[in-house]
């Protein structure tokens, strides 16, 4: 369950022709270990704490890293020509580095052979870079012209294959594992940290690549949206609130089911109950064909019914892939339409309510008719209810 070079392959010829269409001479696909997931989809490299960046032309193919991790590059990344540059050495560290081992390239050399005379160079992961690397580019390339082009990868990223949505089903697998363990972990008298490192020591211990994040909060820390685990003790009646990202070959799948720990209130059981219909409503509108916006309408009107509008805080959608969240992202205005092999997570929330705060995260991929789900277990308890 892995993206074989062939898969690359025509990634790259896709890429070629954009860049046709596009009237760009080349493509910079830049990554960091915060945002790995476009340089991953063109070269199966992903940074550990340096910076890296694969320039394509319609002819050549050439990828940039940092002497550390140039062995890595060369294990993981599918085209055989790597080179360093000094300017994508350690991000963290303000001294110059010495290398005595390491042979550089530069940013002048290697523009000149993916660029010849052109001046166009498209960018993606422009926003992500710093002022002194687009600096150092533009004084590489006498009258190169930087622009963005993120576009073209959002574009071929947006319908999975088959190998990406099988790796995104191991990824949902592994994802649910440790959310079993969470919930056996997460009764009163652990700590958060206690259940969450047993969730994600079950996740690696079968075969997670990654953790790319965990989100935890019990009681009234259940209120911080995206707040990290604590010491703090888990007590009889605290709502649960725990969001684990999985990664699997470079693919991230996020699960998060709602729950009180012990035996939950009726006031706990009425605002899970919401939180579970506004999700089984959303299922009836993921499939090819369906406007995107009327989904967000139907879970919107659930809330609605149930007089929690106020506390909805943002769509209840999003994309999934080499990203935790990307396209498509969908709001109540959102006019496109749901295709077939879009990958998606549910993302209903209600936060700041008295009764607790929460959210439930489910993947699915979008066929003709309906959706597939990527992570059973989460389907299974949401099915269920109270």
């Amino acid at each position: 369950m892995e993206i074989g070079k062939s898969e690359f392959e025509i990634r790259l010829a896709r890429i070629r022709e954009e860049l046709e269409k596009r009237g760009l001479d080349a493509l910079m696909v830049y990554g960091d270990e915060y945002r790995k997931e476009n340089l991953r989809y063109v070269c199966n490299f992903w940074p550990i704490f340096e910076r890296g960046a694969c320039f394509i032309s319609r002819d050549k193919v050439i990828f940039a890293g940092a002497p550390e991790g140039e062995k890595y590059a060369r294990e993981m990344c599918v085209w055989e020509d790597i080179r360093n540059v000094r300017e994508f050495a350690c991000v963290s560290v303000p001294e110059e580095i010495d290398y005595p081992l390491a042979e550089f390239s530069s940013f002048r050399a290697i523009l000149s052979e993916i660029m010849g005379s052109g001046k166009r160079l498209g960018v993606a992961g422009f926003f992500d870079m710093s002022g002194f690397i687009t600096k150092r580019l533009t004084d590489a390339h006498p009258g190169i012209e930087l622009i963005d082009g993120a576009g073209i990868l959002n574009d071929l990223r947006l319908i999975k294959t088959p190998a990406e949505i099988a790796c995104l089903r191991r990824a949902g697998a592994l994802a649910c594992t440790a959310y079993r363990e969470f919930m056996k972990y997460a009764v009163p008298g652990n700590s958060e940290l206690h259940a969450v490192g047993a969730a994600e020591g079950a996740a690696r211990t079968a075969g997670a690549e990654a953790i790319n994040f965990t989100v935890c909060g019990t009681g009234r820390r259940a209120d911080t949206v995206i707040g990290r685990p604590t010491e703090k003790i888990i007590e009889e009646g605290d709502m649960v609130m725990c969001a684990i990202a999985v990664q699997y070959a470079g693919y991230v799948s996020t699960v998060e089911y709602p729950f009180v720990a012990g035996a939950p209130r009726e006031d706990q059981k009425r605002f899970l109950g919401a939180l579970f219909e506004a999700a089984n409503e959303q299922r009836k509108f993921l499939s090819d064909g369906v406007r995107a916006c009327e989904m967000v309408k139907a879970v919107k009107a659930v809330f609605a019914r149930h007089a929690l509008s106020e506390y909805d805080v943002y769509p209840p959608m999003h994309g999934i892939g080499l990203a935790e969240a990307e396209s498509p992202y969908p709001d109540a205005e959102s006019d496109y339409f749901l295709r077939s092999g879009m990958c998606v997570n549910s993302d209903i929330s209600l936060f700041g309510h008295v009764a607790g705060s929460n959210r439930i995260e489910e993947g699915f991929v979008i066929t003709e008719n309906g959706p597939e789900s990527l992570t059973p277990l989460i389907r299974e308890l949401v099915a269920k209810g109270i």
